[in-house]
């Protein structure tokens, strides 16, 4: 079987079939119908969005639909990406499949209507999903488009974020939003705010400053960049990095003709165990976030040292080339650039290549993201509430944000900035706290029920009293 396989042509009355199945599975599980959230305006009569939501990829949608499912209608999503380009399927993701078995279901909600199978097997067929092992990242994004039409989300694509601010003035969060075509700012007023920006969410890429110091530009270029790799083709590349992002460019290079990759990791053996692949299940992922620091923090450090491993069919696309050469036990000792050539000294030897391409993943660091310039100080980091048994220490770890049961941002200093409180991190910085939440497609099932409950939380115990009005002057009669 092929996992990148797709089977004949799409049957389109099927998926309209379907469409319709989705309409009538959502109208039969309306209850409660009614809009219940109290509008507010700014002092100059603009509407102020119950939430707003970064990030319009797989993560963004899915809270947009949990939310609207709750009738919380007041939203708006918006991405810095054109439409159908939000999240890396179809920009720097260079593998063929998802990482993550067909079988996970997450971006539904529970209805069966909306899952990936149901939507694939509209078009191929039933046996050609039994035939699929991974389902292909392009349809994947095609899949994501589709659930974004039939929803009806509200995303303003090509919408850049700038640093959130709490106004005193209209009691809520204020964020300049910049449209990347007309360059033009607006700022517009939210209660809640959705960090739903990605494994990067929390940082950004990776470049050690190894790399950075020692070289120039043209010579290297992290896995998450645009990479010209017909440019490639003929010369010898050195990739650092041995998760599966590495992999994946070194084949899309040798795919495209380089004429050898030296792919380097500083583990002597490659990790070959998936703790993924432990992690799926009902326990961990829907608990995680109930367990003590100390537990949470053994478990999330165990899963962290295992490391990340290429999946089986990515380490195999890379081993069948000749050409690809595994370096273990070889951290970059010294690097350097002598006649147009990168120069990389390991323990064991020394290497000339023509290209580095940087497969080091991210970096949490809340300071490098734009949308949290002007409030980082404030916000409390693991690093400020707990402190790891000897032994157990775990650098980048200690950085991420200690987020609420429901993703939200809590106070560095108590009583100092509770409007942190109505702002979500739902990236991968999560980890820490609540396990694969943000980010994840393997937690979504869990983690959007738990992020939604504490938005609809927030804004029914916020408007209690005008609620309780409500009661008070509530006068119909039914005989």
């Amino acid at each position: 079987m092929n996992s990148t396989a797709t089977a004949g042509n799409k049957n389109l009355q099927a998926l309209k079939n379907l469409e319709d199945s989705v309409r009538k599975e959502l109208d039969f599980l309306s209850y409660p119908s009614r809009d219940w959230v109290i509008p507010r305006q700014d002092s100059n009569g603009k509407r102020v969005y119950d939430v707003l939501i970064i990030g319009g990829g797989q993560s963004g949608l899915t809270a947009a639909f949990g939310l609207k499912r709750e009738k919380v209608n007041n939203i708006l999503v918006v991405d810095e990406n054109d439409n159908g380009l939000e999240g890396p399927w179809l920009t720097f993701a260079r593998m063929h499949t998802l990482r993550t078995p067909k079988h996970l279901t997450g971006p539904d909600l529970g209805i069966p209507s909306l899952t990936t199978r149901a939507w694939y097997e509209a078009q191929y067929g039933a046996e050609a999903w039994n035939n699929l092992i991974f389902l292909p990242k392009e349809q994947w994004a095609e899949y994501l488009q589709w659930y974004r039409k039939i929803l009806e989300l509200p995303v303003r694509n090509n919408t850049a974020a700038g640093a959130i601010e709490w106004s005193t003035q209209e009691n809520c969060l204020s964020v300049p939003l910049t449209n990347l075509t007309t360059k033009k700012t607006e700022i517009v007023y939210a209660r809640k705010v959705i960090l739903a920006t990605g494994i990067d969410g929390s940082g950004r890429w990776d470049i050690p400053k190894q790399i950075s110091d020692n070289l120039p530009k043209h010579l290297y270029a992290h896995t998450r960049d645009p990479i010209d790799f017909a440019s490639l083709k003929g010369k010898s590349i050195a990739v650092l990095g041995a998760g599966a992002s590495a992999f994946d460019n070194a084949s899309l290079a040798l795919e495209t003709g380089a004429k050898e990759i030296h792919l380097f990791y500083r583990r002597k053996n490659l990790p070959n165990i998936n703790a993924y692949r432990w992690a799926e299940f009902v326990g961990f992922l829907k608990h995680h976030g109930e367990l003590s620091d100390d537990l949470k923090w053994r478990f999330i450090r165990q899963i962290l040292r295992m490391g990340q491993l290429p999946p089986t069919d990515t380490y195999a696309r890379a081993k069948k080339h000749p050409n690809f050469l595994l370096h273990g036990d070889s951290p970059w000792n010294k690097l350097e650039e002598k006649n147009g050539k990168v120069i990389i000294t390991t323990p064991h030897a020394q290497f000339t290549a023509d290209f580095v391409i940087i497969g080091t993943g991210c970096v949490t660091d809340l300071s490098l993201r734009p949308e949290l310039k002007n409030i980082v100080s404030e916000i409390a980091l693991w690093q400020d509430r707990y402190t790891p048994p000897k032994g157990e220490e775990q650098d980048d770890l200690t950085r991420h944000p200690y987020l609420s049961s429901n993703f939200q941002f809590q106070e560095k200093t108590p009583g100092k900035a509770p409007y942190l409180s109505s702002i979500y991190n739902f990236t991968f910085g999560g980890l820490a706290s609540l396990g694969f939440g943000g980010a994840s497609i393997s937690g979504m099932k869990y983690s959007i029920p738990r992020l939604v409950a504490g938005i609809t939380r927030q804004l029914y115990t916020e408007d209690a009293e005008a609620h309780l009005q409500t009661l008070l002057e509530f006068n119909i009669k039914e005989f």
